[in-house]
């Protein structure tokens, strides 16, 4: 008898990661990545000092349950979560993948709303779960929280929102968010995307801090990979409700995080220096680029993130060749739902000096 697959698994995945400089292949002098949301300001100096203080004890096997990184997180919140609230994993997504695995299985539903990031839909799919796209309305890309709610049936496990969005930029104010936890089943839980948001000061801009802090069934993603340029690190922190933490807890494998990722992110939680500087420079430098950008005529969408969606003229793939040519990384965002368009990170001035430049000869 040959072997036996399960048919979803042979699915083609749903997410493709952007390339690497080395991976880009161009022979150009200086190569300015733009394409991954990383911080072009480099790392915080207090996790790249901890990387050093702990680089020999790299012999002894990290924290078996991650309680100093937890408590450490507890202290970051001010006590508002305890440190059971909270699940680390390796990267953001690793908690994304750990949560779909907690909550669904073949038979079941989650929502999504495109444009949005591809695990969403690509873990459920490993699962055998249905993935309903209820895609974002207007010019602003919002919330359709009826076509959400109307969407929902008792298959339904997860809900996905990012805010602020990837890679849109954009934000959903709180009168949404507030009108789509107040109609979601207790049987619903809704996985609350805030990666980016140290970048956000729209005024109506909210965390998940608030919904589960008040008992709601809401599950808050974070990652280090963002503001605190620890990319490469791959360490990521989810929290929620007491009762959903526990759950997710039992699922997690012991050694999760290995012992450098954790003390670098520690560390990382009280560089509050390096956190100013980098959402300094993102938000002096947006104003920049929204300046260049209207003198050529380019439509975009303002961001609350470390990103600006643009529409070009030309065929995306076409534009990003040519961008590559000039040394320039973009990344498309068909794959996000998004066809048509490009996701530009905001970088130091002179990256972005860089690629205006570029912009100026190919368009």
């Amino acid at each position: 008898m040959p072997l036996k697959f399960k048919s979803f698994l042979q699915a083609k995945p749903a997410y493709k990661g952007g390339k690497s400089k080395a991976q880009a292949g161009v022979a150009s002098k200086k190569i300015y990545k733009l394409s991954s949301n990383e911080n072009l300001l480099g790392s915080s100096p207090k996790a790249l000092a901890a990387l050093q203080k702990n680089i020999n004890n790299l012999n002894e096997y990290p924290d078996y349950n991650d309680q100093a990184f937890r408590l450490a997180l507890e202290k970051f919140y001010d006590g508002q979560l305890t440190a059971n609230q909270f699940i680390t994993t390796n990267s953001g997504t690793a908690n994304i993948e750990l949560i779909t695995r907690a909550f669904l299985e073949e038979g079941t539903e989650c929502i999504y709303s495109n444009p949005a990031f591809g695990p969403y839909r690509g873990f459920p799919k490993k699962l055998g779960a249905t993935s309903i796209d209820i895609p974002l309305i207007g010019p602003d890309f919002q919330l359709d929280v009826k076509g959400i709610l109307n969407a929902i049936n008792e298959k339904t496990r997860l809900v996905f929102i990012t805010n602020p969005n990837n890679p849109t930029g954009t934000h959903l104010p709180k009168a949404q968010i507030d009108e789509l936890v107040a109609g979601l089943p207790d049987h619903v839980v809704m996985i609350y995307d805030e990666v980016y948001y140290q970048y956000a000061d729209a005024p109506d801009y909210v965390r998940a801090l608030p919904y589960v802090v008040a008992g709601k069934n809401v599950i808050a993603i974070n990652s280090f990979s963002k503001a605190y340029g620890l990319a490469g690190l791959r360490v990521g922190y989810s929290y929620s409700t007491p009762e959903i933490a526990q759950y997710l807890q039992t699922l997690r494998r012991p050694f999760m995080i290995n012992s450098l990722s954790m003390t670098a992110a520690i560390a990382a939680l009280e560089d509050d220096e390096f956190i100013k500087a980098t959402v300094d420079l993102i938000q002096q430098e947006k104003s920049y680029l929204y300046a260049e950008l209207d003198k050529l005529g380019v439509k975009y969408w303002k961001t609350q993130a470390n990103f600006i969606l643009i529409q070009p003229t030309i065929a995306d793939d076409v534009f990003v060749e040519r961008m590559l040519s000039e040394g320039i990384m973009v990344r498309p965002s068909a794959s996000f739902g998004a066809p048509n368009c490009i996701r530009v990170t905001i970088g130091t001035h002179e990256a972005n000096l860089a690629f205006i430049s570029a912009l100026k000869k190919i368009t």
